[in-house]
């Protein structure tokens, strides 16, 4: 059997019965691709903003050859740019021809519209094989690199990779082509000979499992731009949702589960056993912690995670709520998204909030208009924040 497995159009039955989590997929046409290149270019600018000025933003690299960059300096995609294209001639001036890498991580969360459109597409793959429950991760590629910077690695993500421009080789090895005790290997010439190669160009898509070594190289001299997406398979410790629900984390982290979100208290006392069989004093200190994390609103706080979770469609962090702008009476507000209930609480596109129980709310679960001048101010508040969330829209036509 080939390694590669080749459709002319993505069918998920097909996808799933015969390759998910199984062995490397091209898909010649996909119906329907969530990301565009102009809305990418978009995203881009606005992922690559910095709150510290000439420092990269922590969900950002930059390679000149294979040197990595800790200054921004001017080589982030900027809004003048006006597109890609604008952005690599910009850049093959500011280089002189030298090869670079730009990986833009946390990317879904960038752009509503693209989020929307990723997580339309991939609620087929959810319904038949489940929804990721600490969420899929989207990350920019773009350049002229010769090969991935970190070389030859496996992820604990199986990946889908988009091509938007230009064109890309992925190698991929089925097992580890080294004895070596290393994760990943930068000269992999040696090794070659075992593996196998594919390109993908715009419009195509490439999926991968994540037991597959692999690295992504150049197919040529101009730069190419692909969007992955990795759904994680594996190592998933149950500490990621705990941080979830305990802490109170910052959204943007939430586009890479390993990375460290926080800490809990720290113990005043020594790890020591005791000779009367009670706990010792460092595990009293962290139950009480919990306990009195438990009294203050566990129950509701892991509804609140639920409901932003089934919401969000399996991809966080989702884009941050517009801001909230007054409804005329005139208004007639019809849902555009599922919205989902639970006690006093509901969620839309992976937001939550509170409201006041009404018939506006069953109307909207009927997919049923609702005049703002007939509602009360508790239901115009809670009609505002649900436009905010992009879950249902205005017509003041009346």
């Amino acid at each position: 059997m080939s390694e590669l497995f080749v459709m002319e159009t993505l069918d998920w039955d097909v996808f799933v019965r015969d390759c998910w989590d199984r062995r490397p997929v091209l898909v010649r046409h996909v119906p329907r691709p969530p990301f565009q290149e102009n809305e990418v270019f978009q995203a881009a600018t606005v992922a690559g903003r910095s709150e510290r000025p000439g420092v990269l933003p922590p969900n950002a690299q930059f390679t000149v050859e294979r040197r990595q960059q800790v200054v921004a300096g001017d080589f982030l995609p900027e809004p003048d740019d006006g597109s890609l294209a604008g952005y690599q001639k910009r850049l093959a001036e500011r280089l002189g021809g030298r090869r670079y890498a730009l990986i833009l991580h946390g990317f879904h969360g960038m752009a509503y519209p693209q989020w929307a459109r990723e997580r339309d597409f991939y609620a087929g793959l959810w319904e038949r094989v489940g929804i990721p429950l600490s969420g899929a991760i989207t990350t920019l590629f773009h350049g002229t690199y010769e090969h991935s910077p970190v070389g030859v690695h496996k992820d604990r993500f199986a990946t889908f990779m988009f091509g938007l421009a230009g064109r890309k080789r992925m190698r991929f090895w089925p097992s580890r082509p080294w004895s070596d005790p290393v994760s990943t290997v930068l000269d992999y010439e040696p090794y070659k000979a075992e593996s196998f190669a594919v390109e993908i160009g715009p419009g195509e898509l490439l999926y991968w499992p994540s037991s597959f070594y692999h690295v992504g190289e150049s197919a040529g001299d101009e730069p190419a731009t692909s969007v992955n997406v990795g759904v994680p398979r594996e190592g998933h410790r149950a500490a990621y949702d705990l941080d979830d629900l305990l802490l109170s984390v910052d959204p943007a982290l939430l586009a890479d589960p390993g990375r460290s979100f926080g800490q809990y208290p720290r113990s005043s006392s020594p790890l020591l056993g005791t000779v009367d069989g009670s706990l010792p004093p460092a595990f009293e200190q962290a139950l009480a912690y919990f306990r009195d994390f438990a009294a203050d609103g566990l129950a509701e706080r892991a509804v609140d995670r639920s409901l932003r979770i089934r919401t969000a469609g399996g991809l966080r962090p989702v884009p941050p709520p517009d801001e909230r702008r007054a409804l005329p009476d005139t208004a007639v507000v019809r849902r555009t998204a599922e919205i989902v209930v639970a006690g006093d609480l509901c969620a839309a596109n992976g937001h939550v909030t509170r409201f006041e129980a009404g018939s506006e709310m069953a109307q909207l679960l009927a997919n049923q208009p609702v005049r703002v001048g007939e509602t009360g101010p508790a239901a115009r508040h809670l009609l505002e924040t649900l436009e905010s969330f992009h879950a249902v829209e205005r017509d003041e036509s009346g």
